[in-house]
């Protein structure tokens, strides 16, 4: 959905938002994308708009790529998850990924789960990308079932695919997450930049 110099996905599908540059946006391009009292999410540019918008910096986000395969991957229990999984990956981000994983989020690429127990223990996805590039995300493990090695098989599983496939992998972390960093970092991600992170309210029209 665009309007102007600023884009966003549909709601249903992530809450992200990105504009051009951070001069001269007018608040009438993001008043046609984003609803009243709703919050959208940018990644490292952010516009300079009036005081009907609430503009909060969060923690900066680590960007980290993996240009060589990982160790062998077994993916015997490894499932491509499809429309018969949506409720069980939706009650899971729910659980330990709020706020970015949406209902038809898992409509923007291939997402893999690890099933145990009947429940759905882990799961892993695909959300941006280019021709060259592939984001990595959702990589998520219910807390009954963590230290168990899921998330790192999905991952190696999915960064290996992904490199088979001509595509470079990339994810983002914040850099509060030492567990997930020194998990991608085992796996053979390294950092490449730090990104900073915006949440953008527009209030409602009785603030």
């Amino acid at each position: 959905m665009r309007n102007g110099r600023a884009a966003r996905f549909p709601p249903d599908y992530a809450p992200f938002l990105g504009v051009a540059d951070s001069e001269d946006v007018a608040d009438a391009e993001l008043e046609g994308l984003v609803g009243s009292d709703e919050t959208v999410y940018l990644l490292g540019v952010a516009p300079a708009l009036s005081g009907a918008w609430q503009l909060e910096i969060d923690q900066p986000l680590t960007q980290m790529i993996c240009a060589s395969p990982t160790g062998p991957d077994d993916g015997a229990d490894i499932i491509e998850l499809g429309p018969a999984h949506r409720e069980d990956a939706l009650a899971l981000t729910a659980l330990v990924y709020p706020h970015f994983f949406r209902s038809r989020t898992m409509d923007l690429g291939r997402y893999f789960g690890i099933y145990r127990d009947g429940r759905l223990a882990a799961m892993i996805g695909e959300r941006l990308g280019t021709d060259d590039f592939q984001e990595i995300s959702a990589v998520c493990t219910h807390p009954d079932y963590t230290r168990q090695g899921h998330a790192q098989r999905l991952l190696g599983m999915l960064t290996n695919d992904n490199l088979r496939r001509g595509r470079i992998p990339f994810l983002h972390a914040s850099l509060q997450n030492t567990g997930a960093i020194s998990l991608y970092e085992r796996i053979g991600y390294s950092h490449r930049r730090n990104i900073a992170f915006w949440s953008l309210r527009r209030m409602s029209a009785s603030v």
